[in-house]
């Protein structure tokens, strides 16, 4: 399994030899590092554990410093993986036309209502409604949850800041040059989220 952790830059389109056109997300990806590798007679499971990303030291405390050989912004672990403790690698290891997942961090809308967050239609737009186009409805009563609010109840609250993974994306372009990586589609979250690149 290939894995690469990057941070979301922009979108854009990317043209195709036959003239068609296809949205893509750009990922920087800096180099990676192995810094421990977890196998199943020591730790019950195999695994590794990468570093990536330049960061200034007085931002990392001593024992991550100490533990990774440096100061790095990004640290993960790896289930399956099959590398060696000190090697590098880097986005080139993913090839155009890769089929991939990518798990990111939603962004984080606030507040809001049940029809944006949950799709709901609201009120009817006549005889004589007033001020219920966006409502609920209704929560509970003596219907089957009993005169309570039933657990699950779909209703206003806090939406967005979830981790999300979107599958089955494509890689279009890999640009090792300016550890850039193109792939189809849109990403999860705002430019600048961190976000994990593994292949199906």
């Amino acid at each position: 399994m290939k894995f690469v952790l990057g941070t979301k830059e922009r979108m854009t389109q990317v043209f195709a030899d036959d003239g068609r056109v296809a949205a893509g997300t750009v990922l920087r990806v800096a180099p990676h590092k192995v810094t421990q590798v977890k196998t199943a007679d020591k730790d019950g499971y195999q695994g590794v554990q990468v570093v990536t990303g330049a960061q200034k030291e007085h931002r990392v405390a001593k024992p991550q410093r100490t533990q990774h050989g440096g100061a790095y912004q990004f640290a993960r672990e790896i289930t399956g993986g099959d590398m060696e403790a000190g090697a590098t690698f880097d986005v080139s290891i993913f090839a155009p036309g890769d089929i991939i997942s990518v798990t990111a961090i939603s962004k984080g809308k606030g507040f809001q209502g049940v029809v944006k967050r949950h799709g709901f239609a609201g009120g009817r737009r006549s005889h004589g409604q007033k001020h219920s186009e966006r409502e609920p409805g209704s929560i509970g009563g003596g219907g089957r949850a009993g005169g309570r609010v039933a657990k699950g109840m779909r209703m206003a609250g806090r939406m967005g800041g979830d981790t999300v993974t979107v599958k089955n994306l494509k890689v279009l372009q890999v640009n090792a040059a300016e550890n850039l990586l193109l792939v189809s589609g849109a990403v999860p979250g705002r430019p600048g989220t961190l976000v994990e690149v593994r292949s199906i």
